[in-house]
């Protein structure tokens, strides 16, 4: 990898490495919020699907940012986007830190779910600047240098994970301590980017307007955002249902006149589909993971678990160049190989009884999700140049609302129906005496009755304790830790491990679905002469003498003559 002679300008690296800090900083705050969703839920007494609504206002805020940032970052400059960012990230820290103990449950709820809101639109501003700008430096290696930047998401995990192993499980700090520790990046990107020049895209370099940019987006792509939309309006603003979907469809309409009534191009609707399940499986897996596998085994190991298959996020997403280049694979093969083995993953996770197991499973899993954000943003930059910052702004902003509103939320419904049943089937007495006053749905599903999050988090607190004291004595086979449990607390964390398990097993269907749509596009290239990064008329040109001009003036003559 040289940077020097892959950008287009002399600050390349210093402008990817920015980036890089950038989506770090979302990274740490998401893997804290993840590992202290326990804490939380036991502290306040939220159901899975209330954490899940909590967790994923973090991911759905980011829609906002990152489309509205992708609508206007040309107009009003890379600078005061990220300036806009850096308050923001200061802000949802002081909003989250308004939940307070012995708070009504509706006030802390809200404290909670609107700091992780404006965090989210903090992160999708940044990555408003971030993608496009990484793909302007980098023309003929964007899957590479995006796949590097976003590096950075699975090493902020790594760091938000080891946080609350660290911090939270051994020096017992307090969850807010840990979530503000997310600021600390947050400064050094700002530094990072203090007062350097950043090209334009390609699209702003010809001249393109808002409607031409928008053009190829049209009304199909449009739908895809509205849909989710609508979602937003109902579950997180309390709109009406009908209301919501009247909004979306003004908002659709608002793009036809926009675009002339372009119907968009179909490739481009079908990335956007494809990557609303991408946001949904790999967003909202991360955001219940730890609480799954710590609930399987214990906390502990839920969060080195989680901070091991995000090292090898990490580590892979560096590979990507050498995938495609030496393995000969395109970034469509590289989605259809990921989403099969993310099948595997989830599926052999779910039946996971050791730790060694789970440690096995799980790097299936990491391996299949490791490149399936950054790829399909340098599909639609390879192939979809003409909408400059807008087309992979609002495909990021798909997958992140997708994740808010449908992974975060999905699986949490389905680890309150699975493990509720599981308890109603099998003890109904216990069941009735464990579950929720008002039952509550998600989407079109059914209402449940799920299990109180305030008596589960005390089961869970006794569970902890026993394993404790076992430690300390040298004894560390956890059937024993749950021997100690009364009965029926035995019959309700056995219920809420086997919700856990049937959560994997249909998350797992997400991904096999997007193995279709891979597989159909693998085919579809294949039928054009393959695939190719797709460049507007007069921009490379632009683009070459930029990088010469820059070679000429850090390298020898002969080097640049010899490019």
């Amino acid at each position: 990898m040289n940077i020097r002679q892959d950008g287009i300008t002399p600050n390349a690296a210093r402008l990817l490495w920015a980036g890089f800090l950038a989506i770090l900083a979302t990274g740490v705050g998401f893997g804290v919020r993840g590992g202290i969703l326990g804490n939380v839920g036991g502290g306040f007494g939220f159901t899975g699907a209330e954490l899940g609504s909590i967790s994923g206002a973090g991911l759905t805020g980011f829609c906002f940012g990152v489309i509205i940032g992708g609508l206007v970052v040309d107009k009003l400059g890379y600078s005061r986007l990220i300036i806009a960012a850096f308050v923001l990230h200061a802000l949802s820290a002081l909003v989250t830190f308004g939940a307070m103990p012995g708070q009504q449950k509706a006030v802390a709820y809200n404290f909670l779910y609107w700091g992780a809101f404006i965090f989210a639109i903090a992160n999708g501003t940044l990555e408003a600047v971030a993608n496009p700008l990484v793909a302007t430096l980098f023309p003929n290696k964007r899957t590479h240098y995006l796949n590097i930047l976003h590096a950075s998401w699975p090493a902020g995990l790594v760091a938000g994970g080891a946080i609350g192993w660290i911090l939270g499980d051994h020096f017992g700090w307090h969850w807010k301590w840990q979530l503000g520790l997310f600021l600390i990046p947050t400064v050094l990107y700002g530094l990072m980017f203090y007062s350097q020049h950043m090209p334009l895209s390609e699209a702003s370099q010809k001249g393109l307007t808002l409607g031409k940019m928008f053009k190829d987006v049209g009304l199909l792509g449009a739908l895809v955002v509205c849909f989710l939309l609508a979602l937003f309006f109902h579950g997180a603003l309390g709109i009406p249902q009908t209301w919501g979907y009247a909004l979306a469809g003004a908002l659709l309409i608002g793009v036809g006149v926009l675009t002339k009534f372009s119907m968009g191009a179909f490739l481009l609707f079908v990335l956007f589909v494809a990557h609303l399940l991408v946001g949904s499986v790999e967003l909202g897996t991360d955001g219940w993971i730890q609480n799954i596998t710590g609930n399987i085994l214990t906390p502990a190991q839920g969060k080195i678990l989680f901070v091991f298959t995000s090292s090898i996020m990490f580590a892979r997403r560096f590979t990507a160049d050498f995938i495609q280049k030496r393995a000969r694979i395109s970034p469509i093969g590289i989605l259809f190989t990921c989403s099969l083995l993310a099948v595997g993953g989830l599926l052999a996770t779910s039946r996971l009884e050791t730790f060694t197991g789970a440690m096995l499973a799980l790097v299936i899993y990491a391996v299949g999700k490791t490149f399936f954000w950054p790829t399909m943003l340098a599909v639609a930059s390879d192939r979809f140049p003409q909408t400059g910052a807008i087309a992979i702004s609002i495909m990021g902003g798909i997958g992140m609302m997708s994740g808010g509103m449908i992974g975060g939320p999905g699986l949490g419904y389905a680890k309150d129906r699975f493990a509720s049943a599981q308890l109603e089937r099998e003890h109904p007495a216990v069941y009735a005496e464990y579950k929720v006053v008002k039952p509550s749905g998600w989407l079109w599903f059914r209402d449940v009755a799920a299990l109180d999050g305030r008596k589960l988090g005390e089961v869970q607190t006794r569970l902890a304790t026993a394993r404790e004291k076992l430690a300390a004595a040298g004894i560390h086979d956890p059937d024993r830790a749950v021997a100690r449990l009364s009965q029926e607390e035995q019959w309700v964390h056995a219920a809420s491990i086997q919700g856990d398990r049937q959560t994997l097993t249909a998350d797992a269907v997400i991904p096999a679905g997007m193995s279709l749509i891979f597989l159909g596009l693998l085919i579809y290239f294949r039928s054009i002469g393959g695939y190719k990064a797709v460049h507007l008329e007069g921009t490379e040109a632009t683009m070459e003498e930029a990088d010469l001009h820059r070679v000429s003036a850090v390298a020898p003559r002969s080097d640049a003559g010899q490019r």
